[in-house]
């Protein structure tokens, strides 16, 4: 009998759980609020943490999981972009993260898994004028939660401008001045947007704006989490920034890796210029060692 079991159940909304039972893991994914996973339980500790109010509420921006940021990370001075002479109102991280996918298949076949996907349509294409589609695994194997990434271009000529990344909001103890292992020197304080140095050690407290580590030489980062565990992300070097950042009282962490820095949109230096037709594939995977 495999290890590796997928159900769904509803429970305000329609939930995928993927299970690997040998390693005590556990995924949940909700396609229809943003294609998001709002539970990640590895080797029998939940990673995730998850403001049930605001993931119940579907007006609300959902405050835990791992939401998918897309077409852009971060925000944008007034909310507002030009492109090719128009102007466009775009919300804060884009359109993915608040859209509903649709589930293409499960498996159980050496891992527990889910392929959905999100096309473009009338609502993303008033904020964002290109044809796309987004097609992402979520696939839970020997006890590591695996997000492979699929963007396309469905335009018929024009290069279609993106930034992805991610959002996870990672539980944590009450200590928010935290040691991450990460090869970086220097970040952007986005609270006085002045650049400082990095010497393994942000304190979130207090901050009301995030920090981006500008100069990531190695992929990957990792950093203590509940229970004396160590949460790892490893991912594709075409996320480029690191951002960190969290709220006021509240247990968690948000360690987000970024194509792109905030408001790439609007200066246009370091865009992912993706031609007609084309797709771009990649690759996210947490781990925990307790």
């Amino acid at each position: 009998m495999s290890n590796y079991e997928v159900r769904s159940y509803k429970e305000t909304y329609t939930l995928y759980e993927l299970t690997d039972k040998s390693t005590d893991s556990r995924v949940l994914v909700c396609p229809e609020r943003g294609g998001i996973t709002i539970g990640c339980q590895l080797h029998g500790l939940e990673l995730f943490y998850l403001d049930k109010e605001t993931f119940e509420n579907p007006t609300a921006n959902i405050r835990g999981g791992n939401p998918v940021l897309f077409p852009i990370c971060g925000q944008l001075e007034n909310g507002t972009y030009e492109w090719n002479g128009q102007t466009y109102k775009i919300a804060n991280h884009g359109v993915a993260r608040t859209a509903a996918w649709d589930v293409l298949s499960t498996s159980t076949e050496g891992e527990a898994s889910i392929t959905i996907r999100l096309q473009s349509n009338e609502e993303t294409l008033r904020v964002y004028p290109f044809d796309f589609e987004l097609t992402f695994t979520y696939a839970l194997q020997d006890g590591q939660l695996h997000t492979r990434q699929q963007y396309r271009n469905l335009s018929e000529a024009a290069a279609m401008p993106f930034y992805a990344g991610f959002h996870p909001y990672f539980a944590i103890d009450s200590d928010k001045k935290i040691a991450y292992d990460i090869e970086a020197t220097r970040y952007v304080d986005y609270n006085d947007n002045v650049e400082k140095p990095f010497d393994g050690v942000i304190d979130l407290e207090g901050l009301v704006e995030s920090v981006c580590l500008l100069d990531v030489k190695k992929s990957e980062i990792s950093f203590p989490a509940l229970q004396g565990a160590r949460v790892r992300l490893t991912y594709d070097d075409i996320f480029k920034y690191m951002v960190l950042w969290s709220v006021k009282d509240r247990p968690f962490v948000c360690v987000e890796p970024w194509m792109a820095m905030n408001g790439e949109l609007t200066r246009q230096d370091e865009l992912v210029m993706l031609n007609a037709g084309e797709e771009l594939r990649a690759n996210m995977t947490i781990s925990c060692e307790r």
